[in-house]
């Protein structure tokens, strides 16, 4: 259900601003964006899986979170990043 390791030190090396950059939004975004997908495909396959439901939901809303962030902070690479990640505004 979740990412494996590989994978997710895949998405730090694309999306990292900076040698060793796992904490920036654009990282996290990417990550949560993962994640989503994988529990999307488990909740596809399992739809009474409640608490697996109520977990994608907190990463939505976590993903929403940092991308309200970034659109403050710097709209170009909030564009950029919907963009890349296939994300509906």
């Amino acid at each position: 259900m979740s990412i494996s390791n590989e994978e997710k030190q895949r998405i730090v090396k694309e999306f990292s601003v900076k040698e060793g950059d796992s904490g920036s939004p654009q990282v996290q975004i990417a990550v949560l964006t993962a994640q989503i997908q994988a529990v999307t495909e488990h909740l596809r396959t399992h739809p009474k899986d409640y608490a697996g439901r109520r977990g994608l939901l907190g990463m939505v809303s976590k993903r929403r979170q940092l991308l309200d962030y970034l659109k403050r902070k710097t709209p170009g690479q909030y564009v950029e990043m919907i963009t890349r990640l296939n994300i509906r505004k």
